[in-house]
Parts: structure tokens; C-alpha cells; sequence
């Protein structure tokens, strides 16, 4: 008999969030960079939470306990309280932290390819290209980092597009 597997809520929600987060950064591409370093402190919070709760359903589905969600969510956790509490020093850093964000979220989805390939061939390449792409941003946002701060607004939503997207898809496994 064939087990229907429902909506992770979780992924679902998660995915909404970085999906409206990006049509607002779309919208205003000259926003305040401010306003950019609340909304990403926020998300960082609330991104790494997923990440630890995240962590045991990997467990769930293929009986290994990975420490690299673990990792990521702790760091994603830190950097968003730092935010919250340095405005300042977060419109200066926040090039850099999106480069390296994008680099560590990227290589992490590449280690999750084998799970991908377990869910469909088609979510497969949808994750390894989405992947491809964060860790080629991340590396141009790292090496030009005033760019990026011009074009940050862009960037955001992009990021947060990519992987509210990801989020979605994967909630419908």
C-alpha cells in the first residue's frame, strides 16, 4: 500500500515568507538599507530556527544526524541577533554577509543533492542549479562588495526568491 505524504507546513511556510520578502525588496530597489538589515536579522532568526528543526526531519528521512544544518542554523541565529542590536555595522557588513550566506547555503544544498535525487530527478537539477547560482552570486558579491551594496535591494530578493521557491517545491515532494 503507498503512504501519501502530505505538506511539510514547515517548508511551506518558510518558502511563503522568503517568497513575499522578495516581491517587497522588488519593489523598492533603492529601499533603505536600514529597512534591508532589520527584515535580514529577522530572517536570519527566523531562517536558522528552520534550520535546527529541519535538522531532525533529515534525521527522519534517511536515519543520519547531520551536524552541517545544526552548524548553519547557530550561525544564521548569531548573525541575525548581532543585526539586530548593530544597525550600523550591519549596513556595513551586510555585503559580505550575503556573500558568505549565499556560498554557505548553496555548498549545504549541494551536500543535500543525494536527497533531492530521492524526491524526483526533476527536483534534482531545480536544486543543483539553484545551488550553482548561490555559490557564483556569493562569489561575485564577496569580490565586489560595493556592487553589491548598490545593488542590494535586487539581490535580497533575489536570494530570498530562490529559496522561498525551493522552500515551496520541496514542501510538495
Amino acid at each position: 500500500m503507498e503512504q501519501k505524504r502530505g505538506v511539510d507546513w514547515g517548508n511551506l511556510l518558510m518558502g511563503i515568507l522568503f517568497v513575499i520578502v522578495a516581491l517587497f525588496s522588488f519593489q523598492n530597489p533603492a529601499g533603505d538599507l536600514i529597512a534591508i538589515v532589520m527584515v535580514f536579522a529577522i530572517f536570519a532568526l527566523l531562517k536558522g530556527i528552520f534550520e535546527i528543526f529541519a535538522r531532525n526531519k533529515w534525521k527522519e528521512l534517511t536515519g543520519y544526524k547531520a551536524k552541517m544544518p545544526l552548524l548553519v542554523g547557530i550561525v544564521d541565529i548569531l548573525i541575525g541577533v548581532f543585526f539586530l542590536f548593530n544597525i550600523r555595522a550591519g549596513v556595513l557588513a551586510l555585503p559580505f554577509v550575503f556573500a558568505i550566506w549565499f556560498i554557505m547555503d548553496s555548498v549545504l544544498g549541494l551536500f543535500a543533492l543525494d536527497l533531492a535525487k530521492s524526491i524526483s530527478n526533476g527536483y534534482y537539477w531545480f536544486t543543483l542549479l539553484v545551488n550553482v547560482l548561490g555559490i557564483f552570486l556569493g562569489v561575485i558579491l564577496l569580490f565586489n562588495p560595493l556592487s553589491a551594496a548598490l545593488t542590494l535591494s535586487f539581490l535580497v530578493g533575489f536570494y530570498f526568491m530562490m529559496f522561498g521557491i525551493t522552500h515551496i517545491v520541496y514542501a510538495f515532494r
